[in-house]
């Protein structure tokens, strides 16, 4: 094992195309490709390219698929920046601020404002201390505001308004450069778009592709969809697979999948019961006196 360990050293420091060694005046540069073999310059690459191609290919893959199906710590949304508790999957039950960008839970919210209304205080947000605007335009306007500062949420928000007024351009535009910024909800907006086929033509491919970033991104309705999409493929492993990642973050349809292939045998006990766990700790982190609360006032409308 080691002599082989030392052969693949040996290769590394050596041209895949040429053989030149890597020496000072000489420095050498991995495939971006599989980082397996490296190259003195561009010609080499490109004249080793048709050997090297199958191999760089099915290593890409295998390294795509170790960050694509590694379990995500939590879901895309975090914690609330107020309480420091996860936020719930359920974009009801936390509020985006405009001002600022934070995603505050309702329980925090409905907290700040009752004391600001027995205290007969200035409403402001709870995070930034911003005054809370007096209109839906002011909105927008604070909103933009955080676009012109490169803000990924902002920019994401700002394609899901252009979204909303039939403008798929716009909301292409703005969704295209929030994903570049690593937005994973512009992503997934990005993949209803190409899936859709608005504005763009319908491509499974970049769908999909938007789907993975989301996906990485800890994005559970991403992760769902890119189970149901290896489900109709026939892939049926990597299908699962999603679905537990996704049950894991507290998603509760994919919960219901991972329960129904464990009744139909393709789920083992041992990752039914491990996703079963996980999903109810995701779950119940998400709770807190306060959301209560504010669930229980219908406040924010029945949940």
């Amino acid at each position: 094992m080691s002599s082989n360990l030392a052969e693949d050293e040996n290769v590394m420091m050596c041209c895949a195309a040429c053989g030149v060694a890597e020496v000072d005046d000489t420095k050498l540069k991995k495939c971006n490709g599989c980082y397996l073999v490296k190259y003195c310059g561009v010609k080499c690459q490109r004249n080793h390219r048709p050997q090297h191609k199958r191999e760089c290919k099915k290593r890409a893959a295998e390294l795509r698929d170790e960050i694509l199906f590694k379990q995500n710590e939590s879901s895309d949304l975090g914690d609330c920046p107020i309480c420091c508790l996860p936020l719930s999957n359920d974009d009801d039950k936390s509020i985006l601020m405009g001002c600022c960008s934070k995603r505050i839970c309702i329980g925090c919210d409905f907290s700040n404002q009752l004391r600001e209304t027995k205290e007969k205080l200035q409403k402001k947000c709870l995070f930034c201390r911003h005054p809370s605007p007096n209109s839906e335009e002011e909105a927008k306007l604070n909103n933009m505001k955080r676009v012109e500062a490169n803000d990924p949420v902002a920019i994401c928000q700002m394609g899901v308004f252009r979204y909303e007024e039939g403008d798929y351009e716009g909301a292409f535009e703005y969704l295209t450069k929030g994903a570049e910024l690593g937005g994973a909800e512009a992503h997934y907006l990005l993949s209803v778009m190409y899936r859709k086929g608005d504005n763009v033509e319908k491509d499974e491919k970049k769908e999909v592709y938007h789907l993975e970033e989301a996906a990485i991104g800890g994005h559970p309705y991403a992760r769902h969809n890119l189970g149901c999409r290896e489900w109709e493929n026939g892939r049926m492993d990597r299908a699962i697979k999603h679905y537990i990642i996704a049950a894991k973050l507290g998603h509760d349809r994919s919960l219901e999948v991972v329960k129904k292939n464990y009744t139909n045998g393709y789920v083992s006990k041992e990752d039914f019961a491990a996703a079963l766990r996980a999903h109810q700790a995701a779950v119940d982190a998400t709770k807190s006196p306060q959301r209560e609360a504010a669930e229980e006032s219908n406040f924010y409308g029945e949940n």
